[in-house]
């Protein structure tokens, strides 16, 4: 949508969470670091032509690489923004993330977010801020200036010049300029008519145990176990193309078929980049299907993950939450 036909973000609180672009050196390589802020401000009184909103600066705590993000922190995240919009009055959120994670959080705060007429944004960088050719100002500068100019309400990822939707985007590369791209997945999923009013961004959340299991040749029922008794609540099965898995292992399809029986709900998404889910295409799909397995359709990997955890940490029932993950909730199956 052009952003020019939303209202330009008049107060925006920034969440610096750690990450690349405010690392600095330590004995053991590059790590978060605190005093961003300072570094900041100087860098944008540097900067009279760049117009960007009004803004103040929080600290999250611990800062962290975003190789060890977890659901736990997303909840400290979450409740971060909800402080910013309906406490302290602004009307906007940029999220300072590391870039190994960073689609996977904006995913999930897609998800635990519905609802929030605030615009959200999540940027990073590849190089720390102050070194050569680092690209941290040019991100961070830019998310600004995108807020300033207006955002739909949600949540959004802006990259090197791009805003991204974070239900169809993954990291494709470990360099450059252009780390982030919107994979081609297949849409036409049906928009939820409504949603339970326990999904609404201000609502208390629940952590959830979810994970994610690619099949690969000669998975087995050994490892497929392994995962589903570990404990979970959700798993995101990576199958092949369109949504095919092992269909003619009886003790595969014998697994899946106990983790429905026992509430573990099982989302199918593909691991081709391009096109999505149709378990109903080949066989060897539609005999997951029978055996509860839902299907994802085009969602990416980091999406369905958001939505398990999105759907399961609200507390919905069982048959609540498999109706949910098969309806388009924020744009993820569009």
């Amino acid at each position: 949508m052009n952003s020019s036909t939303y209202p330009a973000a008049q107060h925006v609180m920034v969440l610096y969470t750690g990450g690349t672009i405010g690392m600095q050196a330590s004995a053991n390589g590059l790590a978060p670091a605190s005093g961003f802020e300072a570094r900041m401000r100087d860098y944008l009184h540097s900067q009279p032509d760049l117009v960007v909103p009004q803004w103040r600066f929080r600290e999250m705590s611990p800062l962290i690489d975003s190789a060890n993000m977890s659901p736990v922190y997303w909840q400290q995240l979450r409740e971060a923004v909800v402080d910013a919009v309906d406490v302290q009055g602004c009307d906007s959120v940029l999220i300072l993330h590391g870039t190994d994670t960073l689609a996977y959080s904006a995913a999930a705060m897609s998800f635990q977010l519905l609802g929030l007429q605030a615009r959200v944004c999540f940027t990073g960088s590849m190089l720390p801020a102050g070194v050569t050719d680092s690209d941290a100002w040019e991100n961070l500068g830019g998310a600004l200036v995108a807020l300033g100019k207006g955002l739909a309400p949600g949540v959004h990822l802006y990259f090197h010049g791009e805003q991204l939707d974070p239900t169809h985007c993954a990291k494709v590369r470990s360099f450059g300029r252009h780390p982030f791209k919107r994979l081609e997945r297949q849409g036409g999923g049906v928009k939820a008519a409504s949603l339970p009013a326990q999904l609404s961004y201000n609502q208390p959340r629940q952590l959830a145990k979810v994970a994610v299991l690619p099949l690969f040749p000669g998975i087995g029922a050994e490892q497929l176990n392994g995962v589903l008794n570990s404990g979970i609540q959700g798993l995101v099965l990576e199958c092949y193309g369109s949504g095919t898995g092992p269909s003619d292992n009886p003790e595969f399809l014998a697994a899946l078929s106990r983790a429905r029986d026992n509430d573990v709900v099982v989302v199918a998404v593909t691991q081709c980049h391009e096109g999505g889910v149709e378990l109903d295409v080949y066989e060897a799909g539609s005999r997951l299907r029978g055996a509860g397995v839902l299907s994802g359709g085009g969602m990416t990997r980091e999406a369905a993950f958001g939505k398990l955890h999105g759907l399961l940490g609200a507390g919905l029932d069982n048959a609540e939450v498999r109706r949910l993950i098969e309806l388009d909730l924020c744009g993820e199956l569009t």
